[in-house]
Order: structure tokens, then C-alpha cells, then sequence
């Protein structure tokens, strides 16, 4: 088994740099840390490129099948990839997807406008993999779906998940070509409880500060709003999220 022991080891340095956006596109790479995550990517079969093991840990059997060599590395060198305060022991280098090419045909899905809270767009990931969303459409300047704090936040929900980046107002106009009803989330709709559940749905939600695009506002079939009751100013969009899907799923 090959070993790492200095910080300063060009491996090191390469995995260092999957922390940033830059690393992972310029790669084709992304680092997944913890033993549930890495779990979760072999059930998926994700392409596994490197797995890294601390020193003091040994490699489950069950990982064996996946024919990854390991890397084992010192407890310095762990912490020095890892961007968690405790490292767990165990992370991984893995193959980026390409940006798949989901059909807007029969199905749900969520467009993401702009989420920008790698906690938020996790826990959307997370929420549309639990309530078995079809899919999720991200706009350009949304986060990085492979950013670390989002990967932990799904709890490894983005690996089952088909996601795409794509221009929304296309995204939509294909959605209403087939038929498919498109709802945005807007004060100046009608309330959700008001609309009837969908077996079929697009729903957008919008950026945590602006909410949604004007443009594609005014494109959608029909915009919702979840009533506020104390005196918030507004929900939590990934709370939202759940609100609205459970409600628009029930059939």
C-alpha cells in the first residue's frame, strides 16, 4: 500500500486543490470525505480514483470489491486535506459525472435559481432524492454541486440524483412544450394549499436574497407562496422546498 507522510507530497497538494471549483472542472475530480459518503458512491458507482485511509484505520472489507489501491496517510496529512475540524479517517478521490441530459418529459423537477448556500442546496438534493423528484435542473450560479459542505449536506443524496446545469428559461419552455406544468414561488402568486397535487411538475425556487428571476416569473403556469403565519420575514428556501413538494406530490 502506497503511504503518504508529508504535507507537502504533490499528491497532497492535487487533492488539496478539489476544494475549489477551479480543481474539480480543471480535474474532472472531486474529494468526498467520511465513511458514509464513500459508501454511498460505491452503492452508485461512482468511479473511485484514489481512497485514502488514515494511518489508525483499516479499510472495510466491503470497500475491497470497488478494486481502488488504497493510499494510506498519516494523521497530519489526513487533517491537511480534509476541511473538516475532525476528520473521520477516510476519503476519496472520484470522477466528476458529465452534465447529464435529462428529458423534460413525464416527471418531477426542481429548477434551482441562483441557490447560492452550499447548506441550502444540499438539503434541497437531499429532500428531492427522499421524495423521489425525477431531477434537478441548476442555473448558472447556483453552487457547486460537488462543493465539500454541499456533498455532506446530502448526505450522499447527489449521487442517486440526476442533476444538470442548464439555462432556465429553456428549461422551462421545454417543460410547457411537453406538457409538463412549470410553478414558481412568488409573493405575488396564489397560495400553495390552493393549487391540486401534480403527477407531473416543475417547480423553481429562487435565490435566497432575490428569490426568482423576474423573466422566469412570468414564464411560469402558475407562481405559489407558503402562507407566513408568525413574524418572519420568510422561510428557509430548502424548508420551502419540502413544504411545496410533499404538497405537490400528493397522488
Amino acid at each position: 500500500m502506497e503511504r503518504i507522510e508529508s504535507p507537502k507530497n504533490g499528491k497532497v497538494k492535487a487533492w488539496k486543490k478539489l476544494h475549489t471549483k477551479r480543481g474539480r472542472e480543471k480535474s474532472g475530480l472531486f474529494f468526498i470525505e467520511g465513511r458514509h459518503l464513500i459508501e454511498e458512491a460505491l452503492k452508485a458507482n461512482v468511479p473511485f480514483k484514489e481512497l485514502i485511509i488514515r494511518e489508525d484505520e483499516e479499510m472495510p472489507k466491503e470497500w475491497k470489491a470497488a478494486d481502488v489501491k488504497p493510499v494510506e496517510v498519516t494523521s497530519r496529512v489526513m487533517k491537511e486535506i480534509c476541511d473538516t475540524e475532525t476528520p473521520q479517517g477516510f476519503a476519496a478521490i472520484c470522477e466528476l459525472p458529465e452534465n447529464r441530459n435529462i428529458p423534460l418529459e413525464k416527471g418531477q423537477f426542481l429548477l434551482l435559481d441562483r441557490i447560492q448556500d452550499p447548506g441550502n442546496l444540499g438539503t434541497i438534493i437531499r429532500t428531492a432524492h427522499a421524495a423521489g423528484i425525477s431531477g434537478l435542473i441548476l442555473s448558472e450560479g447556483t453552487a457547486d454541486p460537488y462543493n465539500s459542505k454541499v456533498l455532506r449536506s446530502t448526505q450522499g443524496s447527489v449521487f442517486h440524483m440526476p442533476v444538470q446545469k442548464m439555462d432556465l428559461a429553456e428549461a422551462v419552455t421545454l417543460c410547457q412544450e411537453n406538457k409538463v406544468p412549470v410553478f414558481g414561488t412568488s409573493l405575488q402568486g396564489s397560495t400553495y394549499s390552493a393549487i391540486e397535487p401534480q403527477q407531473d411538475f416543475a417547480l423553481i425556487l429562487g435565490n435566497e436574497g432575490q428569490g426568482i428571476e423576474e423573466d422566469l416569473l412570468s414564464q411560469t403556469d402558475q407562481n405559489v407562496y407558503i402562507p407566513l403565519y408568525g413574524d418572519a420575514e420568510s422561510l428557509n428556501v430548502s424548508v420551502a422546498c419540502g413544504i411545496l413538494v410533499y404538497h405537490l406530490k400528493q397522488v
